[in-house]
């Protein structure tokens, strides 16, 4: 018996036995499945019957490298926990691998993941009628609308969207490239800036190609980024300690609690286990994009 199988009797158990509410049975069936795509990705040959702890402990490790909070890391726990507790219920299990798993700590103040209200409340204090306030607005809708670092962000280049195709080039770590979908009002906000403030500046030499200038027509610095997050987050009264970085954990985190599979999202954040060609020979750019119009909150 396959994944399937045991994914589809526990919906049944869930449904039937249990009578969960269906957002309740598909949230359940949504973190076993993450589970079984751990698996794929790193192509374990893995059933439900002989998952050990060892295996559940790299996986909660994966979901903390894309960047999910603890909470939600508790959550996916929570489901797989029940998952093997019907195993054992239905005897097709001896002992219980999920058993002994600690869920991370939430009880603490967690700054590492923003809300989908808080996302919007600070891209929606920008003052757009200020060239630096239309820059803002792109360069943050461009880090939420496709989990850039922060380094990548600042290195992106005009040559490098591809407006009728909905996608970027990204240069990451290592200096490896990939492609990313970015959302329409992203690239909406992209235009206005460089049709409407960037293209009136005076451009320094080597810059002439970055998307994101500073008011001196140089390559905006990531410590520039910094700042206009911080200011913003105080200029709304956000009590979060929040980083460019907390944009990608919030890309990754509303993707994937949204119902988004983990391999487009590893494709997506550039993984470092992710090499250009796998972006051809794992996932098509249509499927990638077709991820995050059906799962990124602001698309």
């Amino acid at each position: 018996m396959n994944w399937n199988v045991y994914i589809k009797q526990f919906q049944s158990y869930l449904k039937l036995e249990r009578s969960l509410a269906d957002n309740s049975v598909e949230a359940y069936i949504r973190d076993i499945t993450k589970l079984k795509e751990f698996f794929e990705i790193k192509n374990r040959e893995v059933s439900p019957l002989n998952v050990t702890q060892a295996d559940l402990t790299d996986f909660i490790e994966y979901l903390l490298e894309l960047g999910l909070s603890p909470y939600s890391q508790a959550r996916i726990l929570s489901g797989i926990k029940a998952f093997f507790k019907f195993l054992l219920y239905e005897d097709y299990l001896e002992a219980d691998p999920s058993e002994l798993l600690e869920a991370p700590k939430i009880g603490r103040k967690l700054p590492d993941t923003l809300e989908f209200h808080e996302i919007e409340k600070l891209l929606t204090a920008i003052d757009l009628s200020t060239d630096a306030g239309v820059r803002n607005r792109a360069m943050l809708e461009t880090l939420y609308s496709s989990g850039l670092r922060v380094s990548e962000l600042i290195e992106l280049k005009i040559s490098h969207i591809y407006f009728d195709e909905g996608f970027i080039r990204v240069v990451g770590k290592g200096s490896k490239e990939r492609l990313v979908p970015i959302g329409r009002e992203a690239l909406k906000h992209i235009r206005l800036y460089k049709d409407h403030v960037r293209n009136f500046q005076d451009i320094k030499k080597g810059s002439e190609d970055h998307l994101f200038l500073n008011l001196r027509g140089s390559r905006i610095s990531r410590i520039s980024v910094f700042n206009i997050l911080k200011d913003l987050a105080r200029e709304i009264g956000l009590a979060k300690n929040i980083s460019p970085h907390t944009f990608r954990h919030s890309f990754a985190t509303h993707l994937i609690e949204g119902g988004a599979d983990l391999r487009a999202v590893q494709e997506m954040l550039g993984h470092e286990s992710i090499t250009t060609t796998e972006i051809y020979t794992h996932l098509d750019r249509d499927y990638l994009r077709q991820v995050i119009h059906e799962f990124h909150p602001r698309s």
